[in-house]
């Protein structure tokens, strides 16, 4: 059987957008919920500005908190100030991240796409020496904002040089939700044209409704790392018209319904997506968040 492996970042790429500030208990709590319903790979927060992001400026309490859970716990980093405050919480693996346009990049980091890659060189650098384990994002990957689309090419350099880094997984980001499958693949191919040694992984989202379409584009190409955010929250605040992020419960509906392995547990995740709607105040909108009751056989 397949089987696929899904980090959940709704504590991360969902939290990040909305205009409440979800209090540090419960997080964690909900933290321990997913890894509960069999949540192995968790992103729970990012090491940025708390001016700018003030949603993440607990990332550090949660991640401490959450040592002793039986998961991959990630954090994102953007630069060596980041870095320096994921090692002093724990981190074990840490996520750089780099837009692989510039109008995002610009938007994003503040500096150009080569600059940040520049600055995301520290930041290995830091992080290798403390023994921590790197991966890495390309935002934009597919289809940027304020640039339209991007070069497979490009998309391909950027990932490149983070694997010169060290990054042991390169996730490929559809941060607007805009990408089409036969994009998703030629884009896909020119990456592993640069990196044929790194495993991939995608970063969807369901803007115009193509995440189930681009995650079963990436299974035929042999992805089996998956980005979801449970009830289908999220977005970049950085990035206009990044609406959220595919659902973690529809996507392990789709997969299960394929006979795919997700080993998490889908009724533990409509009673999580539900209190977590509960916490930002407002109905989440995955597909499944809409249905009453998944009928038994369906299940």
């Amino acid at each position: 059987m397949t089987e696929v492996l899904l980090t959940e970042v709704v504590l991360r790429d969902g939290l990040q957008d909305e205009s409440v500030t979800v209090p540090t208990h419960e997080k964690v709590r909900l933290a321990r919920g997913l890894i509960d319903a069999g949540v192995r790979s968790l992103e729970v927060g990012s090491f940025v500005s708390a001016r700018r992001v003030p949603q993440m400026a607990d990332t550090g309490e949660v991640l401490r908190t959450l040592l002793d859970a039986p998961a991959a716990l990630h954090t994102l980093v953007f630069t060596e100030r980041g870095a320096r405050q994921a090692i002093e919480a724990g981190a074990r693996t840490v996520r750089l991240v780099v837009s692989a346009s510039d109008g995002h990049s610009v938007a994003n980091a503040g500096v150009p796409t080569a600059a940040a890659l520049d600055r995301l060189a520290g930041c290995a650098a830091v992080l290798a020496a403390a023994g921590v384990a790197v991966e890495a994002s390309v935002a934009t990957a597919f289809v940027c904002p304020f640039d339209g689309d991007t070069d497979p090419d490009r998309t391909a350099g950027v990932a490149a040089r983070l694997g010169a880094m060290g990054a042991r997984v390169v996730h490929l980001a559809d941060t607007i939700g805009a990408a089409r499958p036969s994009q998703l693949r030629t884009v896909v191919s020119a990456v592993r044209d640069e990196l044929p040694d790194v495993p991939l992984g995608l970063h969807l989202h369901n803007t115009y409704g193509l995440a189930a379409a681009n995650a079963w584009e990436g299974l035929g190409l042999g992805i089996r790392r998956f980005d979801a955010a449970l009830g289908g929250l999220g977005g970049c605040p950085f990035a206009p018209g990044a609406s959220g992020n595919v659902a973690t419960d529809d996507l392990v509906d789709f997969f299960h319904r394929e006979g795919i392995a997700t080993g998490l547990d889908v009724e533990k995740l409509a009673a999580l997506r539900d209190q977590v709607g509960l916490a930002v105040g407002h109905r989440l909108g995955s597909a499944l968040a809409a249905i009453p009751a998944v009928p038994a056989a369906l299940r």
